[in-house]
């Protein structure tokens, strides 16, 4: 299984998927960690990404995760995903069942008030405007809030694996 935690920056994406990958055991990768030097200047410089600069990085994280499915990893990818495009190039080749998005979310101001706080290596607090007006919101995503701790949001996602059976109690589920 391969659990996708999307959404725009600022919305903790690494932070809950760190804290799942320590609580399940599943493998914690990082979507920005794949993106190239030309797309972290653009990023840097408050400039958005095409889907053309987009689509190699987006390729990159597919052939990762298609080799954690072949490896049998249960695997957490942090990762904006934030167009249904995206999630696609995600996705593709990857068996039925086999993926589950999870979009987190708050407020534009709780995010705003996040992403000040916080120092992002090449995350420009300026793409937040143009990361909520590019999210297309999957129809098929679970919805976790993430207005409270990321305690409480790691918790609500363990609930919904439970409920799934993709994690039995404290153990995970062997895909």
């Amino acid at each position: 299984m391969i659990l996708v935690l999307m959404g725009v920056s600022g919305v903790g994406k690494t932070t809950i998927g760190k804290l799942l990958s320590a609580r399940t055991g599943w493998l914690f990768e990082d979507a920005d960690d794949y993106h190239s030097e030309a797309n972290r200047q653009k990023m840097a410089s408050g400039v958005p990404l095409t889907d053309e600069d987009r689509l190699p990085w987006l390729q990159a994280l597919n052939a990762r995760m298609v080799e954690h499915l072949d490896h049998k990893e249960q695997a957490i990818l942090a990762c904006s995903a934030l167009r249904e495009k995206a999630r696609s190039a995600l996705s593709r080749g990857l068996p039925g069942g086999q993926i589950q998005f999870v979009l987190l979310h708050a407020s534009p101001q709780l995010i705003e008030q996040r992403i000040l706080a916080r120092h992002h290596q090449y995350m420009n607090p300026k793409l937040l405007p143009s990361q909520l007006a590019t999210l297309e919101e999957p129809e098929d995503a679970w919805r976790i809030s993430v207005a409270g701790t990321p305690e409480d949001t790691v918790a609500e996602i363990e609930c919904r694996l439970k409920e799934t059976g993709m994690i039995v109690g404290d153990e995970e589920k062997k895909s």
